[in-house]
């Protein structure tokens, strides 16, 4: 019994010689230093630019909220949507082509022939087979056919561009090769 309890006591003295000083006091002091010796280093904030009023004047200039610019705007806004609708209207009114039901990139170009002198597109749709000659309508924004050649067909189509203003663009169909 008086083993174990020498052997406990010299256990906790050891243990009290290790709570004593340290190197970590040093360490703690240079970090002590270093922070003290560094000085941070902040660029000096620019003056602010002068601000220099500029004097207003109304000399013969059209009050912006006026009846008479109002006029002006919806005059203009008026011309330009019917001339935009003078563009779409023709289409709207005749009847529709069965190739028009689909788009135009699920449409292939597949070959080409004349026919009576007249050059003839073979256009293959859903495994359907079609023939489309110059003034043919194809695709859903109002596509009409207005060249074929061996190789490609090209297309006039009526579409809304981001304003909404009806425009035309052309687009093309290729010949897509077969594969194997």
């Amino acid at each position: 019994m008086m083993l174990v309890r020498v052997s406990i006591s010299l256990f906790l003295l050891a243990l009290l010689a290790g709570c004593g000083s340290s190197s970590e006091d040093e360490i703690r002091q240079w970090m002590v230093d270093e922070r003290n010796q560094t000085r941070p280093k902040v660029a000096p904030i620019p003056a602010p630019k002068q601000f220099v009023p500029e004097a207003y004047s109304s000399n013969a200039s059209v009050e912006p909220f006026s009846n008479q610019k109002l006029t002006q705007a919806l005059k203009r806004d008026s011309s330009q949507t019917v001339a935009n609708g003078a563009l779409v209207a023709p289409e709207l009114a005749r009847r529709k082509e069965p190739l028009e039901a689909f788009p135009l990139d699920s449409a292939a170009l597949v070959g080409s022939l004349v026919k009576a002198g007249q050059p003839v597109a073979l256009i293959k749709v859903d495994n359907l087979l079609y023939q489309v000659k110059v003034g043919n309508y194809l695709g859903q924004n109002y596509g009409r056919v207005t060249k074929i050649s061996e190789t490609v067909v090209t297309l006039r189509e009526i579409v809304q561009d981001a304003a909404g203003e009806w425009i035309e663009r052309a687009a093309t169909l290729e010949l897509q090769e077969r594969s194997k």
